[in-house]
């Protein structure tokens, strides 16, 4: 029988030493602080934001939103932006995407303090990753793919030299989880499928981890999988069901379970890891702030 890969639970004891250490860092006279940039009223976008708050209540990080019309200028998003890379009482913050129309979103990602950009999404903590394959990272890192691998790290999975086929070339995961997963401490052999990939069930069938991201429903069919492969199913759709109401579908058909040796459900897989990194990222950007030593 497969083994099941439950996000919710790992992501769970990932919040209570959080809390530990948040507990630790406000004996110092240090509180974390978590900000969020919301541009808009999409649904969606204010339903992730929301969750984001809760999570930062249940391990003592401090919230402090900013909200702002959809018809804001890109200018009012910057200055925005400023004022939190200012602001010494927000330790790390984000800004919810997609973006309205007529904002560059690039450039506002660059506007974000690397030392502040707690999505892990920065040019220049990006170039970090790239530069440095060996030895402990002190930027923030991408936090969907830092979930994945902390997830499979918690069951045991050993990746060196493992052959792993990621599905999606997206910059949240696709791109970014590449060069983690090269790292001489991970030290697997990467294969990125994207629109352009011939064949690209053959190379599912040859790997020994899937990690899908391509935002099609039961993308990956059980015989595209090699029996005994870890399948990480990152993708999301919402489909109707019979009653008409909206239901999250993943990348990963379930059929495929039954032929695997691991698999993240979904949902309850990889998103409470997504967000519990978010959560470690702002502890740790605190901890470096106080001087206090990160626990890996």
């Amino acid at each position: 029988m497969a083994m099941i890969l439950d996000g919710k639970a790992v992501a769970a004891q990932v919040k209570e030493d959080l809390a530990q250490r948040v507990r630790a860092l406000r004996a110092r006279g240090v509180t974390p602080g978590l900000g969020t940039v919301l541009v808009g009223d999409d649904p969606g976008s204010l339903k992730y934001v929301a969750g984001k708050h809760r999570d930062c209540q249940e391990v003592g990080i401090a919230s402090i939103r900013r909200e702002l019309a959809a018809d804001a200028s890109q200018q009012e998003l910057l200055d925005v932006i400023a004022e939190l890379n200012a602001d010494p009482a927000c330790t790390g913050y984000i800004v919810q995407l997609p973006l309205p129309e007529g904002i560059d979103q690039n450039a506002v990602i660059d506007a974000i303090d690397p030392a502040k950009d707690a999505d892990g999404m920065h040019p220049y903590n990006l170039g970090e990753l790239v530069l440095h394959t060996r030895g402990a990272l002190t930027t923030p890192l991408p936090c969907t793919p830092s979930g994945v691998l902390t997830l499979l790290r918690h069951y045991g999975i050993d990746l060196d030299g493992r052959r792993v086929c990621v599905l999606g070339r997206g910059i949240t995961i696709g791109r970014t989880i590449g060069l983690m997963l090269t790292r001489a401490d991970v030290n697997a052999t990467v294969t990125l499928c994207h629109t352009g990939t011939k064949d690209v069930a053959a190379h599912m069938r040859e790997a020994d981890v899937v990690i899908a991201a391509v935002g099609r429903a039961g993308f990956v069919r059980p015989e595209d999988v090699k029996p005994g492969a870890v399948l990480v199913d990152v993708g999301v759709s919402r489909l109707p069901g019979a009653d008409g109401r909206l239901r999250v579908h993943g990348d990963v058909d379930h059929g495929c379970y039954a032929l695997a040796g691991a698999y993240t459900p979904n949902p309850g897989g990889v998103g409470p890891m997504t967000r519990a990194m978010l959560l470690r990222n702002v502890v740790e950007m605190a901890e470096r702030a106080a001087g206090v030593d990160a626990v890996e």
